[in-house]
């Protein structure tokens, strides 16, 4: 406060929230450090390592009845997505490796079939992924297709960083549909039980019913049905109070044990 010739004058304050609200930071997953925690604890998942990047070239059949599993998050030859990815590799690099395999992809579509992808398409996969137009394309249809619905919902239901990371996880196992063994599914039988922060529920409450509705997911499906990245993971960090994933972080997944510092 400031008097000047007998007037006061207030001003500070008003030029800091001025400031302090010019543009709002990152304030769950989507900052940048958490986001990177989050692309390890997944990649340590799905792919037993918390080198996420080395996965653009990962591909094989799992087994699961999705065709070829690959990429960073899992893109699969029988849900759409993978179809979804190469399209836009096509669109923004005519004539790539991959470019080939668009009829294929839209015919397996739906199906766990390699019909028209055999023999080649896991080497031309992998020598796709050492463009870095391909990577940037896998790193867009992530964030699009589930990392950044999985922190709208997170914000949403008043979910602060764990929650918004549990969120993700389970939309790339189960995907985001309506189901009662995709995302929306899990979350309306965690309604059942609790209610999330934003209609007035308490956080760690409701976290621990929406992870008891995705381990029941889980075991729906056998290839699902080891449910460590659930038990030996998130609930950890759950038990702890660790609700803004703050390192250092330790963890296990499969029997593997893994830290973040």
């Amino acid at each position: 406060m400031l008097t000047l010739l007998g007037a006061t004058v207030v001003a500070a304050p008003l030029l800091t929230t001025r400031l302090a609200g010019a543009a709002p930071a990152a304030t769950g997953l989507d900052d940048p450090a958490k986001k990177e925690i989050a692309m390890k604890l997944v990649s340590s998942a799905e792919n037993s390592s918390l080198d996420w990047k080395a996965q653009y070239k990962y591909i094989e059949d799992i087994g699961d009845g999705r065709g070829y599993t690959a990429g960073i998050i899992g893109f699969c030859s029988g849900t759409g997505d993978m179809l979804d990815l190469v399209e836009l590799y096509a669109q923004r690099k005519p004539g790539n490796v991959l470019a080939k395999y668009l009829p294929a992809l839209r015919n397996v579509d739906g199906s766990d079939s390699h019909d028209g992808l055999d023999p080649n398409f896991p080497k031309d996969w992998a020598k796709a992924a050492q463009d870095s137009a391909f990577q940037q394309a896998q790193n867009d249809e992530r964030d699009r297709v589930y990392f950044n619905p999985a922190v709208k919902q997170g914000k949403a239901d008043g979910v602060g960083t764990l929650g918004q990371f549990a969120y993700y996880d389970a939309i790339v196992m189960h995907g985001g549909g309506s189901d009662p063994t995709s995302f929306g599914g899990i979350r309306k039988r965690a309604l059942g039980k609790a209610k999330p922060p934003a209609q007035g529920g308490n956080e760690t409450t409701w976290l621990n019913a929406f992870l008891d509705a995705r381990v029941w997911a889980m075991k729906q499906e056998e290839a699902h049905s080891d449910t460590s990245r659930v038990d030996t993971a998130q609930r950890v960090f759950l038990q702890k109070g660790n609700l803004n994933l703050d390192p250092p972080l330790d963890w296990k997944v499969y029997g593997d044990s893994y830290h973040i510092g």
